[in-house]
């Protein structure tokens, strides 16, 4: 079994933020894929099924950003899932708004959601990264990431969140430079 997990703030206050950029994914991956619900556990909200025959469990942690490790690490605990079947997918500052990257282990990158996840598994998990763009100081991040994207961001980001959804199987299946491929070259055909 798969533990993917899309970090976010729970509540419609902070449903559109460039922070709930996770949460956004984990939507489509249960429009998607049929995912059923499976309620409230592990301090989230969680969804089951198959993704391209894969047995998966889909949460999206309500525990606020800087406590997603409580709700991941408990899921994973629950389940007996390594770490290395952990995939969570996050906005990254350091990527411009329409771009992926994916990465197995690695720092934190000052992301509040991941510091606390890798005080519950480790650092050994994939990191789906979904660019939000910098605001350009950092006194601005905070802001930043608790507002709504740009209508002009969004004409970026919502495809990106399509593609990535679209083609997450290949993660699953062990190949996250054929998902950052098919990603790319799906953006690419649209622009």
């Amino acid at each position: 079994m798969f533990l993917i997990a899309g970090l976010g703030n729970p509540g419609p206050s902070y449903a559109g933020h460039r922070h709930n950029i996770g949460f956004m994914a984990i939507d489509g991956l249960v429009a998607r894929y049929g995912l059923s619900t499976n309620g409230s556990k592990f301090h989230a909200q969680c969804w089951r099924g198959l993704i391209a025959g894969e047995e998966v469990l889909t949460i999206k942690p309500q525990t606020f950003m800087n406590k997603s490790g409580i709700s991941v690490g408990e899921a994973a605990r629950f389940f007996k899932i390594p770490p290395e079947q952990v995939i969570v997918i996050h906005d990254e500052l350091d990527l411009l708004p329409g771009k992926l990257r994916v990465k197995l282990g690695g720092g934190h990158g000052g992301h509040n959601g991941l510091k606390d996840i890798d005080r519950a598994l480790g650092q050994n998990y994939w990191r789906v990264r979904l660019g939000i763009g910098h605001p350009g100081r950092k006194e601005m991040v905070h802001a930043h990431v608790l507002s709504d994207f740009s209508k002009d961001e969004w004409a970026l980001e919502e495809p990106l969140i399509d593609a990535t959804v679209q083609h997450l199987p290949q993660l699953l299946a062990g190949h996250p430079d054929k998902l950052m491929n098919a990603v790319a070259l799906q953006l690419h055909d649209k622009g």
